[in-house]
């Protein structure tokens, strides 16, 4: 049988989400939809977070603690985009301007019904402002 590098990937992303089992198959989802929108993503599986790139980094998933543990659901994951402007939204749970013209955005991730039309538009700005640098 042969492994292709998406297994890898996927086999890859299993371990980071070893001790966040419970969150794994929304994970799966997000990654799925993802993919489906931008199929020439590449994605890099690192102890910290799990990357998805075109020209460069526009997405990443990690366990950040973006607020107080309390206001935090038990069971979620953070997706950070890279944006050229602060993002005005209830749903961002922290932004950064790390240097002029670049946002650094996190949402925390917890439910099916938060991969919207809204979240997928916004990744697609971070994809257009990774792919424009």
């Amino acid at each position: 049988m042969e492994v292709t590098a998406m297994d890898v990937t996927m086999q890859d992303a299993l371990l980071f989400f070893e001790r966040h089992q419970a969150v794994y198959p929304l994970y799966e989802r997000f990654h799925d939809e993802l993919l489906s929108r931008f199929p020439e993503s590449r994605i890099k599986v690192q102890k910290s977070q799990i990357s998805y790139y075109n020209r460069r980094l526009y997405a990443c998933v990690s366990f950040l603690k973006v607020k107080k543990k309390a206001e935090l659901p038990d069971d979620y994951f953070v997706l950070t985009l890279g944006l050229a402007a602060p993002l005005d939204s209830d749903r961002v749970a922290a932004k950064t301007e790390p240097y002029p013209g670049r946002w650094t955005t996190h949402i925390v991730i917890s439910g099916a019904s938060d991969l919207d039309e809204e979240l997928f538009g916004w990744i697609e700005q971070a994809y257009d402002f990774a792919q424009s640098k």
